[in-house]
């Protein structure tokens, strides 16, 4: 007995023009900015720190207190998410006092917001 294949000819997907330039363009994209910022937000001790300062203002030394990590180790931290432009400081006679920049908050809220939403917390 002999078997008859059939072969169905796929139809081509097909996309407009433009949309083909747009895909494109945002493939081409410098993305270094949000490569660096995701590195940044990939470790939970900088995301701790976020969140800390989320709550309140708060002088390294707190955080040290607060951790238990050297102050070397949060130094490096806290430099990392400054230049990142997610934090700030500002001395306050002896203290150096770290606080989140607009950026910085609007950002922590909205990925909170936006997984709260994804996993159905409320």
């Amino acid at each position: 007995m002999k078997i008859q294949e059939t072969e169905k000819k796929q139809e081509p997907y097909i996309i407009p023009n433009a949309t083909t330039l747009k895909v494109h363009s945002a493939m081409n994209e410098n993305v270094d900015h949000l490569v660096s910022l995701f590195k940044v937000l990939s470790d939970p001790v900088r995301i701790h720190i976020l969140k800390a300062l989320q709550i309140n203002e708060l002088c390294v030394c707190v955080l040290v207190e607060i951790t238990d990590y050297k102050h070397s180790a949060l130094s490096y931290h806290l430099k990392l998410l400054k230049d990142a432009d997610l934090i700030d400081s500002r001395r306050d006679k002896n203290f150096q006092i770290y606080y989140l920049t607009e950026p910085g908050g609007k950002m922590l809220r909205n990925i909170e917001s936006s997984f709260k939403k994804d996993i159905g917390i409320k």
